[in-house]
């Protein structure tokens, strides 16, 4: 597949969840930042072109500095995001020029090489597609007096991740009937999904973790540092079969 995709990494939140008066983000794992973890996945796959990077305004020179510091060759744009991660995404969108893009959180590092050319592949085989793991434990539904209403069967429920892959043209319209219509979702699918159009999964990692408490950090410090001892294999980075 000869493919080349563009990539909008979303980073301009200020989550509290950390405990921290530093952005999530910005927050050191292992020997650099967070943030640059991801970028530096995504620079060096072979069929991206161009990465979008959407932060903070006050953040914008930091990162900047960041792209140059550690040879980030792939980041087209730094610019500042919206009042939702919604609008940030959506003007990420807008600087791209590939036909294909994937949404990423920034601070999902540990994603695979190998699980982000899945999703590609089944982007573009079935049109759009989402990177997501089997749910684990039963799942209740429960009213807002804290009663059980349902149990869905586990088997039909999946934890979804990121990256999400689509062609730019449908998910840029989608994002703009979105605000056109003043809806908001929680990913990026969600918006394709209410046009109608189908999004496959594509089976990711359970290790592909969204650092977002202080308890995350640990684990993606022993994660990491698997991995650099060779306890998981990255992949090759690469469409082909």
């Amino acid at each position: 597949m000869e493919a080349k995709w563009g990539v909008v990494i979303v980073a301009a939140g200020r989550g509290t969840r950390m405990g921290k008066q530093e952005s999530k983000q910005y927050l050191r794992l292992s020997d650099k930042p967070i943030l640059v973890h991801t970028l530096e996945l995504f620079n060096r796959l072979g069929f991206v072109d161009e990465i979008a990077l959407v932060v903070g305004e006050d953040d914008i020179e930091r990162c900047r500095m960041w792209v140059g510091e550690y040879g980030l060759s792939k980041v087209s744009a730094v610019l500042s995001g919206g009042s939702e991660r919604q609008h940030s995404v959506a003007r990420g969108l807008r600087v791209l020029e590939s036909e294909w893009v994937m949404v990423h959180d920034g601070v999902r590092p540990l994603v695979t090489e190998a699980a982000v050319a899945s999703c590609c592949r089944v982007a573009l085989e079935k049109g759009a597609a989402v990177l997501a793991v089997p749910v684990k434990d039963t799942i209740k539904q429960v009213d807002a007096a804290g009663v059980i209403v349902s149990t869905p069967d586990r088997r039909s429920l999946w934890a979804i991740q990121t990256p999400q892959a689509f062609r730019r043209v449908m998910l840029l319209e989608a994002h703009e009937r979105a605000a056109e219509e003043g809806f908001l979702g929680t990913d990026d699918a969600m918006v394709v999904e209410r046009m109608g159009a189908p999004v496959a999964v594509a089976e990711g990692d359970y290790t592909n973790i969204k650092i977002t408490t202080p308890d995350d950090l640990p684990y993606a410090e022993f994660l990491l540092e698997q991995r650099r001892g060779g306890g998981a294999s990255n992949g090759r980075g690469e469409l082909g079969g």
